[in-house]
């Protein structure tokens, strides 16, 4: 982020004298996917997007060196500097500062409201900072402590007054002496400054030499001599007062609709944790507090911690009920005790491995890490489940009742190795292909995915070491044990004749699947798409738009006004804190005309008032929309900023359109707004403002100037310091630091009429009104112009509730096809926000799910060198698609970016039961049984394992498929397709899958020759 102060300059002069020349120089960078713009009055504020694998700092270096390249090439006084080293996301913690009532006797006492101390009885007293003085404590107290905490990269203070000393010449006082704001300029820069004169040698001593000339006071400025007639000194003091004022400010917070307050946004250091950072700033505020004056609280209002913790407890309560379940599984199917304690202890100690290397490989405990643990909490009992089954099995045959219990216990191992390994060696390399997504779904999912293959892998050692070397010693040997399973003698009792039926009438069979398959996928069509769920941030965020020429105290107003109805109107709301404008560094480049307001709820708000979240928003709109000459968009605190990072906007959906002539992006876009707002789901439409900013021009008169014998560059100099103020060196009081500025009084440059009266000297010695040396009028200018990929754009933006964004922009674009037909040569159309995201994330995957399918062919072949088998198993796959789309159908989700990893996960976990199946049809029929009777047996024997590794991993997921808390939003989607498509993919496995056998290989006799000895 580039930003450059220019002040005085229009935003079609921002664009061509400082936006433009940047833009050129930043695109020819290595690396660079992405260069947008925004040109406002006074402020240049250029995006530059590199790869994500480039270092930052490399990145800030490349950019530096640019940026030397064109500083010659831009204005005077126009400097540009990079934004904070953090991200789109990086204000982890926001506070105020705020000015109250306090007990005397009780200073930590503090009250928004007079009246007595509840501990005294005294009366409370009235705090006396002022805004000034508040955003003094801000800048001066509160920040620099804040900023030194490790992972704090900036405090940007927001609202409140910046305090100057002002210089404010009088214009008659001026002419009486014969001074010009020229003369006053000088003096100011010659008369406050210090200089050293190096140092003295006297004997074996040195002596430093120091000129103390810097300004301690404002009297010290008053003092200050213009010129001297005859031995008379003309001060500062004789021609101007000079006083405390404040800098013109860019941007109000007010709060709870009590009026202004002064707002700290802590920002946080990009790659750092952010909730260690947010610790250590929580633990620091009370410290600063006690530095504070009595009276002057911080209030924090929005701690990213909040959100953390509720998505962690989310998943984390998840995962313990799921760890419950799936022990409670183990010891019903299992039925006994001695097994399902073997399996059990597989968990703890699985996790254990899988903390130790998300530990080595840096990846915190977050929402996704944690819910890939969820995701592998039944998965990773299925190989020790196999093992434990057969140990059992194999201890309770009679023919190995003498066998020492190692020795059973390693020939049960080495029958099931094969196909255990590679079961969950297949998961894992179906998880693989994640690591290659890109962007905001990389970061997102790439921890889900190593936490899953972590456990993946401590599972498989923890199967084929730890559970049988416990099965060996505790597993008992009796025959009859396995007849008190009742459960699975009930299963295998219904099971049996179903399974001899779907054999006898096999064709029947394959129709009834294919026909079920075929349902299932018809309803693929109609399946919304999005790019993930909304996550429930447990806040609102509500843009408000109003006239272009709204000024910041008039808005601020406003702003002050819709706190107080929300506060009023709605219980579940908490606070309310509105910015409008934009801060001093300006990440989010807001105009006076535009506010934020952050909503913050109240923990559990849905059972305070029974309203939930989309019906709390369409109330809150209500509200808001009462309020005469504003448009309102709704969001949340993240996902606002997210949809700005992302294409530069503050909603879900934008059409960008492409050119260079202003008037006609506007009439496109004036065309494309009603059609986009008749459209189901369409909330929030609205139109980037670039046009209705009003402004004064002073265009000089060059013949008029030349008779006069004046330069612009004198014309340029009275605007720039008497109407809008000239910063002329600093005032030091102490360690802090402050602005000295120089502008006329304020009713000498109140309106058109004052400046027109202004005089500008000759070197002929007269003064020259400025109405007779140059054209003073006000006219309409654009507000701004926004630039993308180096070419102008306007956006038209809207939000999506109701309905899926995919299928709302596939109508979107059917609707606007006419328009961008008839837009002129060099004119286009492109789609943004949350879609452009979607469309990147669906791209890379289009590529990434045949990869995996690929995969997973390739592990099947080299586990049964038989293409005939794997390709069976294979046909497992569809089957698991079925329960999968079934289920985003059945509980009204959308086909998403996460659901569609869910797919890809999907796939590897239904391959696991048919390879185990698989692998003994193939033992048994090596043994000389033939297909129909190896299906049978191989089927009888495999019921239980087979039934307690898909229960396992489906009651390890059933406590996310009902979570409702903060971030199960995202989860449920990949949840829900894996638990459907196990559902549809056992019944696969358990009926179609063995049918499907005996149809492949009825004709094929078994081979004696090639049977191993039989363990």
């Amino acid at each position: 982020m580039i930003l450059t102060n220019a002040p005085g300059l229009t935003p079609e002069e921002v664009e061509r004298q400082v936006t433009f020349p940047i833009e050129i120089e930043m695109g020819g960078l290595p690396d660079v996917r992405q260069v947008r713009s925004l040109s406002k009055t006074g402020l240049s504020h250029v995006v530059v997007i590199f790869e994500d694998n480039v270092d930052t700092y490399f990145a800030r270096q490349v950019v530096f060196e640019r940026l030397a390249q064109v500083a010659e090439k831009l204005p005077e006084n126009a400097e540009p500097e990079l934004g904070p080293i953090s991200t789109g996301l990086g204000e982890i913690y926001q506070y105020v500062l705020e000015a109250g009532y306090y007990c005397p006797q009780h200073r930590q006492l503090w009250s928004a409201e007079a009246g007595d101390c509840p501990q005294c009885g005294v009366r409370l007293a009235k705090s006396q900072y002022s805004l000034m003085d508040l955003r003094t404590l801000q800048d001066w107290v509160v920040s620099p402590q804040l900023r030194r905490l490790a992972g704090v990269n900036e405090v940007n203070s927001f609202g409140g007054f910046v305090k100057q000393y002002h210089v404010i010449p009088e214009p008659a006082l001026l002419l009486k002496y014969g001074v010009s704001l020229e003369d006053i300029l000088e003096a100011l820069e010659a008369n406050n400054s210090n200089a050293s004169g190096g140092f003295l040698v006297r004997d074996w001593e040195q002596i430093n030499v120091v000129s103390k000339g810097l300004a301690q006071a404002a009297d010290d400025l008053g003092t200050i001599v213009l010129k001297a007639e005859q031995g008379t000194p003309v001060y500062l003091s004789d021609v101007a007062e000079i006083e405390i004022g404040h800098q013109t400010r860019n941007g109000v917070v007010t709060k709870d609709g009590r009026g202004e307050v002064v707002c700290g946004m802590v920002i946080m250091l990009k790659g750092s944790n952010s909730k260690h950072v947010v610790d250590r700033v929580r633990s620091e505020i009370p410290q600063i507090q006690k530095s504070l004056p009595a009276g002057v609280r911080i209030s924090p209002f929005y701690d990213r911690t909040s959100l953390i913790q509720a998505c962690v407890r989310t998943v984390s309560t998840a995962l313990g009920q799921g760890v419950i379940f799936v022990v409670i599984v183990l010891f019903i199917v299992l039925w006994d005790i001695r097994a399902a304690l073997t399996v059990a202890v597989s968990l703890p100690v699985t996790a254990a491995v899988a903390l130790l290397l998300m530990g080595w490989q840096a990846v915190t405990a977050n929402l996704m890490s944690l819910g890939g643990l969820v995701i592998a909490v039944g998965m990773i009992v299925d190989g020790a489940i196999v093992v434990t089954e057969n140990v059992a099995r194999h201890m309770r045959e009679p023919a190995n009742r003498d066998k020492p219990r190692t020795t059973v216990a390693f020939q049960a191992v080495v029958e099931v190795a094969r196909p255990v390994i590679f079961a969950i060696l297949i998961i894992v390399v179906v998880f693989l292909p994640l690591f290659t997504l890109e962007s905001m779904e990389g970061k997102m999912f790439k921890p889900l995915a190593l936490t899953v293959c972590f456990a993946l892998v401590g599972s498989l050692v923890v199967s084929m070491t730890i559970v049988p070397v416990l099965g060996s010693l505790v597993i008992g040997r009796r025959e009859g044990s396995s007849r008190r399973d009742f459960l699975v003698r009930a299963i295998q009792a219904v099971y049996t004749p179903v399974l001899l039926l779907a054999i006898r009438g096999r064709w029947i069979t394959i129709a009834v699947a294919a026909a079920v398959m075929a349902g299932a996928f018809s309803l693929a069509p109609g399946l919304g798409t999005e790019f993930l769920p909304p996550l429930d941030e447990g806040a609102l965020a509500i843009n408000v738009v109003r006239l272009p020429t709204a000024g910041t105290e008039g808005s601020a107003r406003q702003a002050s006004a819709m706190e107080r109805t929300l506060l009023d109107k709605f219980p579940e709301i908490e606070t309310v804190v509105s910015k409008t404008g934009r801060a001093e560094i300006a990440e989010d480049p807001m105009g006076p005309e535009q506010s934020d307001l952050l909503i913050m709820l109240k923990p559990g708000y849905e059972s305070i008032s029974g309203r939930d979240k989309p019906q709390l928003v369409e109330a809150v709109g209500r509200e808001v929309e009462a309020f005469p000459g504003i448009r309102p968009a709704f969001s949340q605190p993240i996902a606002l900023r997210v949809n700005e990072l992302i294409s530069g906007i503050k909603s879900d959906v934008a059409i960008k359109i492409f050119g260079d002539d202003i008037d006609v992006l506007v009439g496109a876009a004036e065309r494309i707004a009603p059609v986009l707002a008749a459209i189901g789901g369409a909330e929030d439409v609205k139109i980037e403002q670039v046009s209705g900013f009003s402004q004064i021009e002073i265009r000089p008169d060059r013949r008029a100037l030349a008779r006069h014998k004046i330069n612009i560059r004198d014309i340029n100099l009275l605007v720039e310091a008497a109407v809008g103020g000239k910063v002329a060196g600093s005032l030091f009081e102490g360690q802090r630091r402050f602005d000295v500025q120089v502008r006329f009084p304020k009713e000498h440059r109140a309106d058109v009429e004052a400046i027109k009266k202004l005089l500008v000297g000759s070197p002929a010695g007269y003064n020259v009104p400025l109405s007779e040396l140059a054209a003073i009028a006000e006219v309409e200018v654009p507000a701004q112009v926004s630039r993308d990929d180096f070419r102008r754009r306007l956006i038209v933006e809207c939000n999506v509730r109701g309905r899926d964004i995919g299928g709302f922009i596939a109508q979107a674009k059917r609707r606007l096809a006419p328009i961008e037909e008839a837009l002129p040569e060099g004119y286009r159309l492109a789609w943004g926000g949350q879609f452009e995201n979607q469309q990147r994330a669906m791209g890379r995957l289009r590529i990434v799910v045949p990869v995996a399918l690929l995969l997973i062919f390739v592990m099947l072949f080299g586990s049964l060198h038989s293409f005939k088998s794997a390709l069976l198993i294979f046909f497992n796959l569809p089957f698991a698609l079925v329960g999968g789309i079934l289920a985003i159908y059945l509980l009204e989700l959308r086909l998403s970016v996460a659901a569609s990893i869910g797919f890809i996960a999907l796939f590897g976990v239904a391959v696991e039961n048919g390879l185990v199946l698989v692998t003994f049809f193939d033992q048994l029929r090596k043994r000389g049984v033939a297909p129909r009777e190896a299906v049978i047996e191989a089927c009888r024997l495999r019921v239980r394992p087979l039934m307690m590794t898909t229960l396992t991993t489906l009651m390890g997921l059933l406590p996310m498929l009902y979570a409702t808390g903060s971030g199960s939003e995202i989860q449920k989607p990949l949840v829900a397709v894996i638990f459907g498509g196990l559902i549809s993919s056992l019944a696969l496995t358990l009926i179609i899958l063995p049918t499907l056998y005996v149809l492949f290989n009825g004709r094929t006799a078994p081979c004696p020759a090639d049977l191993p000895e039989r363990a």
